[in-house]
């Protein structure tokens, strides 16, 4: 995929670099502005299972 990607930019291999630089940070700018945000109410990262009533090991030597 990525040598099909290469050999269908334009340019040679410095402009070739640099639009796959280009193409690599607009990626992860709309992951990072759109995707993720979009996609973080539907993962479980807030349902804890950590109870609090048990003690911590700093409170049982005292």
């Amino acid at each position: 995929m990525y040598v099909w990607i290469w050999r269908h930019l334009p340019g040679n291999a410095w402009v070739k670099s640099l639009i796959s630089l280009a193409l690599v940070l607009g990626v992860v700018y709309v992951l990072f502005q759109y995707v993720f945000p979009w996609a973080e109410p539907l993962l479980p990262f807030n349902d804890v299972t950590v109870d609090d009533s048990l003690p911590t090991p700093a409170t049982e030597w005292r």
